[in-house]
């Protein structure tokens, strides 16, 4: 009998590997034989609050579909970010949920397809749904976006998504990793460091930004947003506050502050079709090279060898792109 190998968690948090049977799709559920999954920060975060198999980027074949389901047959290949309330991809065969799944790219390999689907649903959401720009091909030339940690998973896609709309793009990161900004669409890249021979937030002209998205902790940045949004702009955050923050310095332009959280709609069962929908789009774009895979690091095996290696390297908290395991 084919079994299932799954990465769990033991009693203190560390990896470990288990073997189950094979799911069983409920009437809305795929059956999915994963073929590859990203790790994300948040894989970290959540070990210490869920029982659940971690994994919130996936990649596979359909292999059996519940009674309901009617957008996908035996065969197709999809990818997906999953949900908090689901087992998620580090296991060989995975049930999800039809509404959040989407027919993966054609012109991406499975590693390049599985790093897209967690940080292009938040960059998304963030850009398009929170900010309330309409999502459309050069739908808003002449108008500018900051990001604030452009260089990370989330910040690569955005620059992407954000230059296809037609923004003008500055984003914030080491001097080192300009060039990685610049083939993510950034149009100016911007040194995060203070003092710098670079373009730095300081030398950024106020009232300038029609949004900021801050991608990091937005209290050492919430002085410098505050001078360099426009009347009546959006600046948003993804990254929990470590301590109360006051948002009065936004009310004199009338800023509205937006959170994102990317698994919100799954968490309370809000909208959650639209997060295979957004991932169609992105597809979409992907098939006609609008935008790209920011995958940086594949692994090879579902193992305890390799979470730990990329766990390491998540823990350091300069991980450029998105790494993926293959199995």
């Amino acid at each position: 009998m084919i079994s299932n190998t799954q990465i769990t968690l033991d009693s203190h948090q560390n990896w470990q590997t288990v073997t189950t049977q094979i799911p069983t799709p409920s009437d809305h559920e795929l059956l999915i034989k994963v073929q590859a999954a990203a790790v994300n920060p948040i894989d970290l975060k959540r070990r210490a609050v869920t029982t659940h198999i971690l994994g919130y980027d996936g990649y596979g074949e359909v292999l059996a579909i519940g009674k309901t389901v009617t957008q996908f047959k035996v065969g197709d290949i999809v990818y997906y970010a999953g949900s908090t309330q689901l087992d998620g991809s580090f296991q060989a065969y995975q049930c999800m949920t039809e509404a959040l799944c989407a027919l993966a790219p054609d012109q991406l390999s499975a590693s390049e397809a599985a790093g897209l689907p967690l940080v292009s649903l938040t960059a998304y959401e963030l850009l398009f749904e929170k900010f309330h720009f309409e999502a459309a091909e050069q739908a808003h030339l002449g108008k500018n976006l900051l990001i604030i940690n452009g260089a990370g998973g989330v910040g690569s896609i955005m620059s992407q998504l954000a230059k296809w709309a037609g923004f003008t793009v500055y984003a914030t990161s080491s001097p080192q990793n300009f060039n990685w900004l610049k083939a993510n669409g950034v149009d100016y890249p911007v040194d995060y460091h203070q003092t710098s021979d670079q373009l730095n937030l300081d030398q950024l002209p106020a009232d300038h930004f029609d949004a900021i998205a801050v991608l990091y902790d937005v209290a050492p940045y919430l002085s410098a947003a505050t001078r360099l949004i426009k009347p009546l702009g959006h600046v948003g955050s993804l990254v929990n506050m470590q301590a109360p923050l006051d948002l009065t310095p936004l009310k004199a332009k009338s800023v509205t502050f937006d959170w994102e959280y990317m698994f919100t709609k799954t968490d309370f069962d809000y909208e959650i079709a639209s997060q295979g929908a957004i991932l169609k789009k992105i597809a979409r774009l992907a098939d006609t090279n609008q935008i790209h895979s920011i995958t940086t690091q594949v692994y090879q095996g579902l193992s305890v060898e390799n979470l730990d290696t990329i766990t390491t390297e998540l823990t350091k908290g300069h991980a450029i792109g998105k790494y993926v395991l293959t199995y």
